[in-house]
């Protein structure tokens, strides 16, 4: 039984998965936050969440590296870990730096930096030759007018330093790209309290369908578990409204995205972390969209975990402890799996989810979860906004995202608008 160091989680399934991976595995852990109704919040039933399991939970100022890291020895003294992990993008660089400072497995701090920031990961993969969009790095919405004119439109503004598809945006033209300059000036504090880095990013628009690559890196070895295809909506934004894994690709598409993600994630220095890079297929060739230093969100993990056996929070949980993941596939019965999410178009209040009822017994469903009346919602801009979800697998082929799409169809929000 090891013993590790939870620094912060996201407040999504990972705060749940992360948690029973740790207890599959035998796992005890000590769970470090700044704000503990962050994640209260977001469970009603308040002593139930599963963050709650942890052996200890202790305060501590984990937007302030520099005062916590000589806290971090203190605790490592007292209580002894094994290990240090988080599964919050906001903290990835952090738990490194822990890590690294308690003499315990982990990832480069630099590497996670890098990774976790748009900018420089443009400009290392850039430098190491990967091709990839025309981009530019503005301070300000003067210089990215400048830019977007030698780019060319249509262009994607993004934050550098946020998750989620929050404020990414496709623009066409100079007004549209003021507006999203606008934007991002207005939200200089991320949902963590962390301030944000003001530098705009601008990329060429890409063509061609996503996906994204699963891998697993431990001791100089990267191991790919698989792809994962990419529904996108709500233009200008960029919404994940569904995900199948496997992707229905053929055999030179999954070369081509599997044999880039390598190489992006070579150039970054990353080693003994669970990865998900995101992919555009473009008809000049695979572009890397994004490289993500920690196990998928929007339950792609558990689609993972009920096609192939893989658990990829496991995964993490055994690098972060200098241990070989078991990534061995094991029989499910299943080919593939698809997750289908609800997104509102407009803002008002949840009056109830039409057609949902029964849908847990439909052929081949894995989970099903919507919100309740009641909740106030707007209109879709980022992955954060959905009111609800269904998973549903296939075991005969690749035939889960119809299936999921086909129930989805069926389902209709009903707003009382506001």
């Amino acid at each position: 039984m090891a013993h590790l160091l939870v620094v912060e989680s996201w407040v999504g399934s990972m705060s749940r998965l992360l948690p029973r991976a740790l207890g599959e595995g035998g796992h005890h852990f000590t769970f470090l936050t700044r704000d503990l109704q962050h994640y209260l919040r977001s469970a009603p039933e308040g002593t139930e969440h599963p963050l709650l399991t942890a052996r200890n939970v202790v305060t501590a100022p984990t937007n302030d590296v520099g005062t916590l890291l000589p806290q971090a020895e203190r605790l490592h003294e007292a209580l002894r870990f094994d290990g240090v992990i988080t599964s919050c993008d906001y903290y990835l660089p952090t738990a490194a730096r822990i890590a690294a400072r308690l003499g315990l497995p982990g990832p480069a701090a630099e590497a996670m930096e890098n990774a976790c920031r748009k900018d420089a990961t443009r400009r290392i993969l850039d430098a190491a030759g990967l091709p990839g969009p025309r981009f530019a790095v503005c301070t300000d919405a003067v210089a990215a007018a400048e830019a977007a004119r030698a780019i060319g439109y249509p262009l994607v503004v993004k934050p550098v330093d946020l998750c989620a598809g929050m404020l990414v945006r496709r623009v066409d033209d100079e007004t549209e790209l003021a507006a999203a300059c606008d934007a991002l000036a207005g939200f200089p504090v991320n949902a963590r309290g962390q301030l944000r880095t003001p530098h705009i990013l601008l990329e060429e628009f890409l063509r061609g369908p996503e996906v994204s690559v699963e891998t697993v890196s431990y001791a100089g070895t990267t191991h790919v578990v698989g792809v994962t295809d990419k529904s996108v909506g709500g233009a200008p934004a960029f919404i994940e409204t569904g995900h199948m894994f496997p992707a229905a690709l053929g055999p030179d598409d999954l070369a081509a995205a599997t044999g880039t993600a390598l190489r992006a994630g070579a150039a970054l220095g990353l080693d003994d972390v669970v990865a998900h890079t995101e992919i555009k297929l473009t008809p000049d060739g695979p572009r890397v969209v994004e490289v993500n230093p920690r196990p998928a969100g929007n339950r792609i993990t558990e689609l993972v975990r009920h096609v192939t056996g893989i658990d990829l929070a496991a995964a993490c949980v055994d690098v972060a402890l200098g241990r070989e993941p078991d990534l061995r596939r094991r029989d499910t019965g299943l080919r593939s799996a698809a997750i289908g999410f609800l997104v509102p178009e407009a803002a008002g209040t949840l009056a109830s989810v039409e057609g949902a009822a029964g849908m847990r017994d439909a052929d081949g469903v894995l989970e099903v979860q919507m919100a309740e009346p009641g909740r106030k919602v707007g209109a879709a801009d980022s992955n954060n906004a959905y009111l609800g979800h269904v998973m549903a697998g296939d075991a005969a082929g690749l035939g889960a995202r119809d299936r999921v799409e086909s129930l989805l169809a069926a389902v209709r929000p009903r707003l009382v608008l506001s």
